[in-house]
């Protein structure tokens, strides 16, 4: 474990999903990751249900195919988005960016019409 709380949650869960496990427990999360689920959540990639009593998050795997953090964590902005698109997904209109604005964090395509930048956190698809 790393002091990088990001880039645990989803390293364990791409863990997970390559042994084939369809549900976790990470112990460790913050209200990043949390966001970050959400958007995941919202997208159908997965299903999270946050234990307050233990301080733990228990993910459920629906359809994901890979998750990941972006080290390091670069800024960009507005005009850049599409360069790092086709740096880190598959296909255009396929996955999502994730990018951390002073308004929260949005996908690439809210990022984009809102005309802000900001950090490069983390993709998923």
């Amino acid at each position: 474990m790393s002091q990088d709380i990001v880039a645990d949650g989803l390293n364990q869960i791409m863990n997970a999903r390559r042994v084939e496990k369809k549900e976790l427990v990470i112990r460790k999360y913050s209200k990043v990751l949390l966001n970050l689920f959400e958007m995941m959540k919202a997208k159908g990639h997965i299903e999270f249900e946050v234990n307050e009593e233990e301080k733990s998050v228990t993910v459920k795997i629906v359809k994901l195919n890979e998750c990941r953090a972006i080290k390091p964590r670069y800024y960009v902005g507005v005009a850049d988005i599409d360069k790092y698109l086709r740096r880190f997904l598959p296909s255009r209109n396929f996955g999502s960016l994730i990018v951390s604005t002073n308004k929260g964090l949005f996908d690439q395509k809210e990022a984009y019409t809102n005309k802000i930048g900001g950090t490069l956190i983390a993709y998923f698809y």
